[in-house]
């Protein structure tokens, strides 16, 4: 028996109520288990129960054994005097309040199932799987999916919205400056994340503001500042961004960032960091006030036409400064758009609809469900166990799902292993 399992069978009443006694023969009634405390303190705050149909009204404390309550020195802890029950897997000491009062135990190991203990334990066992639930995660109701799925869908939102706090903290609350610092992140993609957080990082967004309207020295400001100008070229476009780049650096005294930290190793060419860039510098060169159209857009027609931008002309034949190729667009494609729909916009416009006080957030749901579900390992596992996603909201659950809950064990605070248990 483990303790978090007693919490858990005491918090949703998983337990005979019929005859239900003190380990004194008290006749107990719940008539509340309590709020569950996730601070110091005993484990249930504010429960009401009768004992011997006298109503008691305080903290209700879970323990394996009756004699765990010596072991953490509850004895001798205030915040424990208002315990009106001690609930137990098994009762092996009497506990007394300072008043050498004893305090009402309920021994639980009589009053619960051995059904409900199988499924526990099978739900634990130490077969290796992908997920505990793996076997049975399909027979879930697609209604408590679905709850599920909202809730753990918002709870990524929120666990995004740490690292945008921690932008705008940097950049004193400037919405522009950490839009940018989030968009040159996920145009990194997943190799160059880092590299391009660190490039929008090594220099102040006002630069952008006033070099926007010049194209040339947009690009050139990037490309520079990625540490892509740091080595030669006889390249006539490297020649041109270098002049420019110079005369920046030394305008704004900029200091680029290494030029071993942007990668090409492992990557498509539309994926190179010098397209990337190059369709980030167009995407600012085209629009200023960014942040203020994307709070402003509630479509995701809206969002697509937002992003429709596309490289300078050199890079229509270039993947790199040396080698011409075949020309291509190469402009942001939907997939593309639709990455920095889940990973950028959605969440920071998120974030800044908190922040007015908003709680309406209809729009952001809509226009996720209308994006296709992410391809990766952990949707394609999901699918595999019949448990598929029609949309990114639904995708984006499934990752949460699997990260913060499955791989740390916490079936107990899910809602499929409650319903599986139940």
């Amino acid at each position: 028996m483990k303790e978090n399992l007693l919490h858990f069978i005491w918090k949703l009443k998983l337990f005979s109520s019929k005859n239900l006694q003190t380990v004194n023969g008290e006749i107990i009634e719940i008539i509340s288990t309590g709020i569950e405390n996730s601070n110091s303190g005993p484990d249930f705050l504010n429960a009401k129960i009768t004992i011997n149909k006298q109503l008691w009204a305080g903290n209700v404390e879970i323990h394996i054994n009756s004699s765990d309550w010596y072991a953490h020195n509850h004895e001798v802890d205030e915040n424990y005097d208002a315990v009106i029950l001690h609930v137990v897997w098994e009762h092996d000491v009497e506990i007394f309040r300072k008043s050498n009062e004893a305090i009402a135990t309920l021994e639980l190991k009589n009053y619960i199932s051995k059904d409900l203990l199988n499924k526990h334990n099978q739900l634990f066992s130490k077969t290796k799987k992908w997920i505990n639930c793996e076997n049975d995660i399909s027979t879930i109701n697609s209604f408590v999916l679905a709850h599920w799925f909202e809730r753990l869908y918002f709870e990524r939102l929120e666990q995004k919205s740490i690292q945008i706090q921690q932008i705008l903290t940097k950049t004193n609350t400037d919405w522009e400056s950490t839009l940018f610092v989030l968009l040159a992140k996920n145009f990194g993609l997943k190799i160059n994340a880092d590299a391009f957080m660190n490039f929008a990082n090594s220099f102040d967004f006002s630069i952008v503001r006033k070099v926007s309207f010049k194209p040339d020295e947009l690009e050139a400001l990037f490309f520079g500042q990625a540490g892509l100008l740091s080595k030669t070229s006889e390249s006539v476009y490297f020649i041109k961004l270098k002049e420019q780049y110079d005369y920046l650096k030394l305008k704004f005294k900029l200091i680029p960032i290494s030029n071993n930290q942007v990668q090409f190793f492992r990557l498509r060419p539309n994926n190179f960091p010098t397209i990337r860039l190059s369709q980030l510098a167009s995407l600012y060169g085209t629009h200023q006030n960014l942040f203020s159209k994307i709070i402003e857009i509630n479509t995701i027609e809206g969002y697509y036409d937002l992003l429709n931008v596309s490289t300078s002309k050199f890079w229509k034949t270039h993947y790199t400064f040396e080698k011409e190729s075949k020309t291509s667009e190469k402009k942001l494609t939907k997939s593309f758009v639709d990455l920095l729909l889940i990973n950028t916009i959605i969440p920071l416009k998120f974030m800044y609809l908190k922040s007015l006080g908003k709680s309406d957030f209809s729009t952001l749901i809509s226009i996720i469900e209308q994006i296709k579900p992410e391809k990766n390992t952990i949707i394609s596992n999901f699918n595999d166990l019949k448990i598929k996603s029609n949309n990114a909201f639904e995708s984006q659950a499934l990752i949460q799902l699997k990260n913060e809950y499955c791989n740390k064990q916490l079936c107990l605070q899910c809602s499929i292993g409650k319903e599986l248990l139940k």
